[in-house]
């Protein structure tokens, strides 16, 4: 049996890659995560002005070699490069999800929020 993949855009802050990672490994039947880091990035997806060449390039790759199918974006508290509140969070999550289905519809996207004691919770 092939070992599953999902992918996770998330930001480069390492307080959010383990405990995310650990939350999905959990909650989904995978067995690996591919992760996509940017600065920020929830605030970057959900700009409609950020160009999202890269990212987008980066998430094929991850389908193509991986076969995912599946899509985390993820937000997280005290981003040093996305210093707003959690709500502004939380409808930047929403945002950045329901622009990357449009850009990518055969993923199946899903939002993350990472809380200060390091849980994690799905907003969207």
């Amino acid at each position: 049996m092939e070992p599953q993949f999902v992918t996770c855009l998330n930001c480069i802050d390492g307080r959010a890659q383990l405990p995310v990672i650990q939350w999905i490994a959990k909650n989904y039947p995978v067995d690996f995560v591919d992760m996509i880091t940017e600065p920020g990035m929830d605030g970057i997806l959900a700009d409609e002005d950020s160009n999202l060449d890269e990212i987008l390039r980066k998430l094929d790759l991850s389908r193509d070699a991986h076969n995912t199918d599946e899509l985390f974006i993820v937000g997280h508290y005290d981003c040093a490069v996305n210093p707003v509140d959690t709500q502004t969070h939380h409808e930047q999550i929403k945002q950045a999800v329901m622009r990357v289905k449009m850009l990518r519809p055969h993923f199946e996207v899903y939002g993350l929020w990472l809380a200060n004691q390091h849980s994690v919770e799905l907003v969207f």
